[in-house]
């Protein structure tokens, strides 16, 4: 571990930069550390079996003391989604976030049976809060879930404000604007540093206001006889307040599919924070009992998630929903980076069932959370940092968003582009990067287990996906290590056994040659003879098949 000085203040991303998701930043000075959100990232499609990624905590691990509090901007997944894999790992620190926030968090940790443990406390956007050395403060932020706020800062340093992701929207669905006043009060308070999203760095002009996005969708249930199913991440609260709105002003009733989805509503419709009157909502059961003309179904499936509800309607295996001719389907998000594969499946599929499907392409029925680049200049402006460095972003985002900043007089040499584990320290009022990195990287989350999987694990799945298995047994004696019968070969995965009886009866052989070479009354050793075998048949089945199987060896001493 870097031997970092104390008393400077540093600023440690371990997440964030270069993806996106799995968003998390740690603040720390002498013996106090908060962590502003902490999120989980979808895999990659060649991370076969992982179901998400988190940021590598073994720093906070090994400074868990110094941890005050985990601070969370706003209750989507890529900010909230890596709390139940984490928060046992570093001591159960208490999270703090507004009200629906936290409804969000609670509801996702109870599918944990952690919620006992674990301190979760509300604020509103106007209290200030103290840990340790750091006061924090909080500004109201648009984004396409409500409750979304900014992070202020204050330190022996100076003041650090975090946007959080944000974008600026005069017409909000939950009618609460951004709080220009607190950040113009900020700025007047001279900002040391600012760190800003850059999810839309390279997207021209304003971000579509919400509004524009319910009236096209209005648009579609106009000329809509059958069916309208809408596909959009279970925590867009906003957007499904938007699609419930306009259903029920044309006669809808409304169902819901998908677990995350049922119970990201029911939360949000016990906070307040979604409006649905009681008689306009049916059980997804009744769909099919419901006119067509009268049905509105709210789906998870917008990024194509293979066991997710679209996903299942699309392809014939979902238990209450068949898609047919004459449905509407509207996707109303993004495509996350690698998903695009995914996502044209479901459509394919949906374009064969007869259905109609709304994408961005045909027309806007999605507008992201993330201001675009006059929002950020904007911010930028407005906040008037002495330092500057973009986060939650590719890389190639983060360097358009620091083109942005130059582009409004902030000096180049006071802009950070920065990587995950890179240490800003600022002492002083001057900041640099330190030349040492804090251990970053990927730690992969399957089923419950948390960072048990590695790039070994990862690589025998793709062998496995790729090219298969083959399995030799093989019973040998304990004493002088001959072959007592012929080998069994098994194929999983590699060629089917009884199309290719020649191929299986040359491994056989080739597994015999290796024990007609060994000395006689040799004592086995298994473990030689399995590295033997696995290097043998490696190299004879790739000149006869220029493929490489996994090949597993298992001995049977006798």
């Amino acid at each position: 571990m870097p031997n970092l000085l104390e008393q400077k203040l540093k600023i440690i991303p371990l997440g964030g930069l270069e993806e996106i998701g799995k968003n998390m930043m740690l603040i720390e000075y002498d013996q106090d550390i908060i962590i502003i959100d902490m999120g989980f990232m979808f895999p990659s499609e060649e991370m076969l079996g992982i179901d998400y990624v988190i940021p590598n905590i073994k720093y906070l691990q090994e400074n868990q003391k110094k941890i005050k509090a985990i601070i969370i901007t706003h209750g989507h997944l890529d900010h909230t989604g890596g709390i139940p894999y984490i928060i046992n790992r570093i001591g159960y620190p208490p999270i703090f976030g507004t009200k629906l926030t936290c409804g969000l968090i609670k509801e996702r940790l109870s599918e944990f049976k952690k919620i006992n443990k674990v301190d979760i406390y509300e604020f509103d956007p106007k209290d200030k809060l103290q840990f340790g050395v750091f006061s924090v403060e909080f500004f109201r932020v648009n984004h396409n879930i409500p409750d979304g706020v900014g992070v202020a800062v204050t330190c022996p340093e100076g003041l650090l404000v975090h946007t959080g992701d944000f974008k600026f929207d005069h017409t909000p669905q939950d009618q609460k604007p951004t709080d220009f006043a607190k950040i113009a009060e900020l700025s007047s308070r001279n900002v040391i540093a600012a760190f800003s999203d850059s999810t839309n760095a390279e997207d021209q002009g304003y971000a579509i206001p919400e509004k524009e996005i319910e009236d096209h969708i209005d648009d579609i249930l106009d000329d809509t006889k059958g069916r309208v199913i809408v596909a959009t991440f279970s925590s867009l609260i906003s957007r499904i307040q938007q699609v419930i709105n306009v259903s029920i002003s044309h006669g809808r009733k409304i169902a819901f599919s998908g677990l995350s989805m049922e119970k990201t509503v029911a939360t949000a419709k016990e906070l307040g924070y979604l409006k649905i009157p009681s008689e306009w909502i049916i059980p997804l059961k009744k769909a099919n009992s419901t006119p067509d003309e009268k049905l509105t179904i709210i789906a998870t499936g917008s990024q194509g998630e293979d066991s997710s509800a679209l996903s299942r309607m699309s392809r014939g295996e979902h238990r209450d929903i068949k898609i047919k001719p004459g449905d509407t389907v509207i996707l109303s998000s993004s495509a996350i980076p690698g998903n695009e594969r995914s996502i044209h499946t479901v459509m394919d599929n949906l374009f064969r069932e007869g259905a109609h499907v709304v994408y961005k392409k045909v027309l806007d029925v999605h507008t992201g959370g993330h201001g675009r680049q006059e929002d950020l200049k904007l911010m930028l402006s407005l906040l008037r940092p002495k330092y500057f460095i973009p986060i939650h972003g590719e890389h190639h985002m983060l360097v358009r968003h620091a083109k942005l900043a130059t582009d409004i007089g902030i000096p180049q040499e006071n802009i950070f582009i920065m990587d995950n584990g890179e240490v800003l320290e600022i002492k002083d009022g001057r900041a640099i990067i330190n030349k040492k990195k804090i251990s970053v990287g990927y730690t992969l989350v399957d089923g419950l287990g948390v960072g048990d999987i590695g790039n070994v694990v990862l690589r025998d799945r793709q062998v496995l996906s790729e090219d298969g298995m083959v399995v030799v047994i093989l019973q040998v004696s304990k004493n002088n290590g001959k072959l007592l019968r012929d080998p069994d070969i098994i194929s999983r995965g590699f060629v089917y056994m009884k199309e290719s009886t020649h191929l299986i009866y040359s491994i056989r052989n080739v597994v015999k040659k290796i024990f007609k070479s060994q000395k006689n009354n040799r004592a086995l050793d298994s473990a030689d003879l399995k590295a033997r075998v696995r290097d043998r048949l490696g190299s004879f089945i790739y000149k006869k098949t220029e493929r490489r199987p996994m090949i597993l060896p298992v001995v049977i001493e006798v």
